[in-house]
């Protein structure tokens, strides 16, 4: 992907596009994905980089939903496990198997939790990974040797998936690009263009070229998850409420605080929460949060009381417990969870499906919320089926359910960025000319990773990571140095003492 090529191949502002997506996350590329393959003209156009905001902050799973059969939602989880399975197959590399022990420390827990994960075995029917087992105390301390072991009676074993969801997002781009999709990261739509009373077309403003045009489309789509409202609000100033946001957080810890390559599931803990404990790149990610009223923002901050209550409770279930002190990093996503309806205003954000909501205005803008990674192909197929009507586009099948997505061979071997993280230099070239890096941000914490994974690591190389992108760009020393400042400002550790993993106090203003 070349951003210059895909600028140019905007052309003539005067032209249609048949379908015009507003989002460049999970929900806005699988659109774009799933109606570049249909043979429609598909633009995407993302605010910031691709896959910026929530969808790359997730818990890194693609799941059933196991704490959905609590809340009775059956329809919710199949639909889920059939789309794991195809993510399994149409994303090989980028999505693999992985074992989860459910500890029990009460005696009818392995019956209770064994019950539960019998029927997510049969729901997912020919695309399940593995058979739900029954390990005895000693089988699950070999597989999670730091769990707590006073009082473990044993547990319940089971199956789901795990990915890397920047990269997955760069690939489903990748693939779009390849079937003759458009799609432009660091450009806004600023307007929505009509024509007797009907959405025809955006205005754009790219805030890199500094260039402002007028794009004209048969159909827009709204894929912007916690910023739909505002998106809705081009359209109708007055449009109700359809998001409600709700924060998780994550803390990202070294792996012997696992120590094994099982992950571990907390179905509920005294407040009712579900807490993972997920092995990813050599690192535990420990989570998750669930915040209500917080505010739709890019770069959430996670709050302090979110930092402690993981810490809390990791205590509670691992021999050797992390301090602040191990945190390695920290990042916060916000779901983009539908409103529920008025008489249930109040309900807690922990309770709500993470199911989609599909709706289309009174002049013809399309819009998406709520779902989730896992879901997000069929998300992009109904999306697409409804935009095809109303934009009068020819009827075509939709061909992303067996469709392999092309991901990037690695790059040859180059400069190690850093002893803490696993990348070089090769990947940073990489990142900026094939993957449309323009930030610092853009390459160490969606193209490498690297400040997902230790964030003191992060800042260290990022000097050297902004001198060779400003070589790689045709920008200078002062836009190298602006870029280490603009990244070490979204960074959640206190960097003053290079030794130092202690999270800052969190900024409410983000929050």
């Amino acid at each position: 992907m070349n951003r210059k090529d895909q600028l140019d191949r905007l052309g003539d502002s005067s032209e249609a596009w048949d379908v015009i997506v507003i989002g460049g996350g999970a929900t806005g590329l699988s659109i774009a994905l799933d109606a570049s393959t249909r043979g429609y003209r598909t633009a995407l156009f993302e605010q910031a980089d691709f896959a910026e905001g929530t969808s790359s902050k997730s818990t890194k799973l693609i799941h059933g939903g196991v704490r959905y059969l609590r809340n009775g939602e059956i329809g919710l989880v199949r639909e889920s496990l059939r789309e794991r399975g195809r993510l399994l197959r149409n994303a090989p590399g980028l999505v693999e198997p992985l074992e989860f022990v459910v500890p029990a420390y009460r005696w009818h827990e392995r019956f209770f939790y064994g019950s539960g994960l019998l029927l997510y075995d049969l729901l997912a029917g020919g695309l399940g990974i593995g058979r739900t087992g029954h390990p005895g105390r000693e089988s699950v301390l070999s597989r999670v040797p730091n769990l707590r072991g006073r009082g473990l009676r044993g547990g319940t074993l089971y199956w789901d998936g795990q990915f890397d969801d920047a990269a997955l997002a760069l690939a489903m781009a990748r693939t779009a690009v390849a079937h003759g999709g458009l799609v432009l990261n660091r450009v806004k739509v600023t307007g929505l263009v009509k024509e007797g009373g009907r959405i025809r077309g955006v205005e754009i403003s790219d805030s890199q070229e500094g260039i402002e045009r007028v794009v004209r489309g048969k159909v827009v789509i709204n894929a912007t998850g916690v910023f739909a409202d505002e998106v809705r609000r081009l359209d109708e100033e007055g449009a109700e409420i359809s998001v409600r946001p709700s924060q998780g957080i994550h803390l990202v810890l070294e792996r012997r605080f696992l120590g094994g390559e099982t992950a571990v599931m907390i179905p509920k803990t005294e407040d009712g929460r579900v807490l993972f404990l997920i092995p990813w790149k050599n690192r535990l990610l420990l989570g998750t949060t669930d915040t209500e009223g917080v505010e739709a923002s890019l770069h959430p901050r996670p709050l302090e009381e979110e930092i402690d209550y993981l810490i809390r409770h990791a205590a509670l279930y691992l021999e050797s417990a992390p301090s602040r002190g191990d945190i390695r990093a920290v990042f916060a996503g916000l779901r983009p969870l539908a409103k529920p309806p008025r008489s249930k205003g109040a309900a807690s954000t922990a309770a709500l499906s993470r199911s989609h909501c599909l709706f289309a205005s009174a002049s013809g803008l399309v819009t998406m919320t709520g779902g989730k990674w896992t879901t997000c192909r069929e998300m992009g197929e109904e999306a697409v089926d409804l935009a095809a009507s109303i934009g009068e586009l020819p009827t075509r099948p939709c061909r992303t359910h067996d469709l392999t997505l092309l991901i990037s061979p690695e790059p040859e071997p180059g400069e190690s960025l850093d002893p803490e993280l696993p990348c070089h230099m090769g990947h940073v070239e990489r990142a900026v000319r094939e993957e449309m890096a323009l930030t610092l941000d853009d390459v160490l914490s969606r193209r490498t990773r690297s400040a997902f994974l230790d964030e003191a690591a992060a800042m260290r190389c990022a000097p050297r990571v902004a001198s060779k992108m400003a070589e790689l760009l045709g920008r200078d020393e002062a836009w190298a140095k602006a870029e280490v400042a603009a990244f070490g400002a979204l960074r959640t550790l206190d960097q003053s003492d290079p030794t130092s993993q202690r999270p800052s106090v969190a900024d409410p203003e983000g929050s």
